[in-house]
């Protein structure tokens, strides 16, 4: 088919649609900031993350609003050398979803890149963790938030820390006194390595 400038298929969107659109997204039934940590050690690890927030940005009601560098780790709670190195990140969310509905997309999301959950902190092609949800402090054994070890990883708080260097982790404060508590040996900062933010 010859798409001309007449084919109403491929018009551009006129800009006070766009500005509708974006004001929708602002006032819509009151969104929530979260904050998502991701984390992948097997496979194409930099594609796998990026393939990860694509699927969030996809996802109605939600809005990816920052993502930040990519900091490289040694895996958590095994033998050093016993898994490969994990690619982290953190992305900044506003939200009309639910926690628990939240967590079922974050959940789908694994499930979509074949996570397989077989050993506790076995290696991963994804893992979709929320950190906190607004100022939400709930014991939830299905969703404790904040992240009841969020506090003390230095590979959630220096990723996160890099796009909110003000971030406030709820009931436990500062994320950047959190991370000069825990340090950040052995989380590498990869300026080499980039994810984008979804169009």
């Amino acid at each position: 088919m010859n798409r001309t400038t007449s084919d109403p298929t491929v018009q551009p969107v006129p800009a006070s649609v766009v500005e509708q659109v974006d004001a929708a997204d602002i006032t819509l039934s009151n969104p929530k900031w979260a904050v998502i940590s991701l984390g992948s050690n097997l496979g194409n690890r930099l594609e796998t993350l990026q393939g990860a927030i694509d699927a969030l940005e996809d996802t109605p009601g939600l809005r990816v609003k920052a993502v930040s560098p990519v900091y490289e780790t040694e895996p958590w709670g095994v033998d050093p050398g016993s898994q490969p190195s994990y690619f982290n990140a953190v992305v900044v969310i506003k939200t009309t979803l639910p926690p628990a509905s939240l967590l079922e997309r974050g959940q789908a999301i694994e499930e979509a890149f074949d996570r397989v959950r077989e050993e506790r902190w076995g290696p991963r092609t994804i893992d979709v963790d929320i950190v906190a949800y607004a100022d939400v402090v709930s014991e939830d054994p299905l969703l404790t938030l904040p992240h009841p070890r969020a506090h003390e990883r230095a590979f959630v708080l220096a990723p996160w820390h890099d796009v909110d260097p003000q971030a406030q982790l709820p009931g436990r404060g500062p994320g950047g006194d959190l991370l000069n508590g825990v340090g950040a040996t052995g989380v590498l900062a990869r300026p080499d390595l980039e994810l984008r933010l979804p169009e």
